[in-house]
């Protein structure tokens, strides 16, 4: 029931509350998204980042959780601040809205620029990551202290059906191969049935000599990661700007229909 002496609101102003509470649940879900698009990141891909010399890639998964995260706290706040018509929430909501937005269009853009040939920098990253991915399976591959990047390299060979950073020759300047004590030409997982000892064949039949090796197997699936991470975040960035509308016009009208 109404306060006495309370004036009603407007037809407009009644409809921009259910709009941009109905936005809100739209936000809350498009928030999901995004924290689960950046967990998933971390949490599925994560082993292969240890093999790249550029952080750009975590980077961005890392503003999409953070933005997620945000996007809960963001979303009460506008329940709130739309419920109970208090326009000085709504501009913390507006402030908060634009926070989120520019976090997600700069994951997104960070994303899309990262291994692309337009810049200058992208370019010299993609050949730091093709010269760093050899040395790093040379010199890190089973030795002490570096079980990710072993854990990492044996899972990259079996996943995308690859051997050494550009042919299965890479490995012959492994210190681990070079071992007096091993046996093997490469390491068990370049087989295509892996077991123990098996990389002392180092035949096509044997193990897996894809053209081109490791390196474009993994820069072809990190960008399609940065795509999707890009595309998620610019996409539901912009969705914002719905939001920010709507906020701007309810306050408006709110100052239109005081009490």
């Amino acid at each position: 029931m109404e306060a006495q002496g309370e004036k009603p609101l407007s037809c407009g102003t009644i409809c921009l509350k259910y709009l941009l509470f109905l936005f809100n649940i739209l936000f809350w879900l498009a928030g999901g998204s995004v924290l689960a698009v950046g967990v998933w990141t971390l949490a599925e891909k994560s082993d292969y980042i240890s093999l790249l010399n550029s952080s750009f890639y975590s980077a961005s998964a890392y503003i999409l959780i953070a933005a997620g995260v945000i996007v809960i706290v963001t979303g009460i706040i506008g329940c709130c601040a739309t419920l109970k018509e208090m326009k000085s929430l709504l501009i913390v909501y507006l402030v908060l809205l634009l926070c989120v937005f520019l976090l997600e269009i700069i994951a997104g853009v960070l994303a899309f620029i990262t291994y692309q040939e337009c810049f200058p920098l992208c370019h010299q990253l993609d050949e730091e990551l093709r010269q760093n991915l050899k040395v790093t399976m040379q010199q890190k591959y089973q030795q002490p202290g570096e079980e990710s990047v072993t854990q990492a390299v044996d899972k990259l060979q079996q996943e995308f059906k690859c051997c050494g950073s550009h042919n299965s020759s890479d490995w012959r300047d492994c210190a681990w191969i070079q071992a007096a004590e091993n046996e093997r030409l490469v390491p068990d997982s370049c087989c295509k049935s892996p077991d123990d000892l098996c990389g002392r064949r180092d035949h096509p039949s044997n193990i897996y000599k894809v053209e081109g090796g490791c390196i474009m197997k993994l820069e072809e699936f990190i960008l399609s990661q940065l795509y999707i991470l890009g595309a998620v975040g610019i996409g539901i960035g912009f969705l914002q700007l719905v939001g920010m509308m709507f906020t701007c016009c309810l306050y408006q009208s709110l100052k239109e229909d005081p009490y």
